[in-house]
């Protein structure tokens, strides 16, 4: 008999973010290992925390 496999979906997201200094967009990593700037005006967007990140930017969407 066939046996079934189940895939786990990952935990880890995408993340749309705008910046609060330039109002920039820009899609981040959830769970980055290092800090992330804006790409416009290199304002701090998240840090790492061992895990998921802390984001310090208005989060306008999570992507699946």
């Amino acid at each position: 008999m066939g046996r079934e496999l189940t895939i786990k979906k990952p935990s880890s997201k995408f993340i749309k973010v705008r910046c609060s200094k330039c109002k920039n967009e820009q899609i981040i990593f959830g769970k980055s290992s290092t800090k992330i700037n804006c790409l416009v005006c290199s304002t701090n967007l998240a840090m790492p925390s061992g895990g998921k990140s802390k984001i310090k930017a208005r989060i306008l969407e999570v992507l699946e």
